[in-house]
């Protein structure tokens, strides 16, 4: 996997949760978790979800979902898909 397939997937992990929460993505962080700002919260995850799912062209599953609680585990979760970071 090029390194510049793997940056193009980080940017493009940083631009949907920057979109989806309505957050600068200077804000987007691999600490960033689930309800740590105020603009993450259960609404926003699931236009987060359907952002994710929109960019990297997967169908999450009920339990990934539910997991998702921050940045670096949506990383390890789209992982799963085949997506790379």
């Amino acid at each position: 996997m090029s390194n510049e397939l793997i940056q193009t997937n980080s940017a493009k992990l940083t631009v949907a949760f920057a979109t989806a929460l309505v957050v600068a993505d200077t804000q987007i962080h691999d600490d960033l978790a689930y309800n740590s700002i105020k603009e993450w919260d259960s609404t926003a995850h699931m236009l987060l979800i359907a952002e994710l799912e929109n960019v990297f062209n997967v169908m999450l599953d009920t339990d990934d979902i539910i997991d998702m609680s921050s940045v670096a585990k949506a990383k390890e979760i789209l992982s799963k898909y085949g997506v790379q970071f």
